[in-house]
């Protein structure tokens, strides 16, 4: 529980007794009393307001979580986001997949050229 500190802090004993002596001369020892049990009254009822109001905003801060959806939302803005993501990467996957099962001797699926003739374009120093 918070504490706060009192107003009273910066009082010291004979400044209460002094304040305490006026009040009790200008309302009288018979007043004092039903004063004191209607400030006890009224700080009850605003502590159960408080309360009260603190409660609402809480409801109301649920329902409107509800009410939103806000962990649905995310999942979608999540799932829009990694798709594209993940259908590159399984192409990528498939490209390395199937470029590794292609044999040594070609280059790609559309021309197959032989290892050999490539080596017999290039020129070398000898036939220079």
């Amino acid at each position: 529980m918070l504490h706060l500190p009192l107003f009273l802090n910066d009082i010291s004993g004979s400044e209460i007794m002094v304040i305490l002596l006026f009040v009790l001369m200008f309302f009288g020892a018979k007043s004092i009393p039903s004063m004191a049990k209607t400030l006890g009254k009224t700080l009850f009822q605003i502590r159960n307001a408080t309360s009260e109001i603190q409660n609402e905003i809480r409801k109301s801060g649920i329902e409107i979580s509800k009410d939103m959806n806000i962990s649905q939302i995310l999942q979608d803005k999540q799932q829009e986001l990694t798709q594209p993501m993940d259908q590159v990467y399984s192409e990528i996957e498939n490209t390395i997949h199937y470029a590794a099962k292609e044999t040594p001797k070609t280059i790609s699926n559309e021309v197959q050229v032989p290892i050999e003739e490539i080596k017999e374009e290039i020129p070398t120093e000898k036939t220079k």
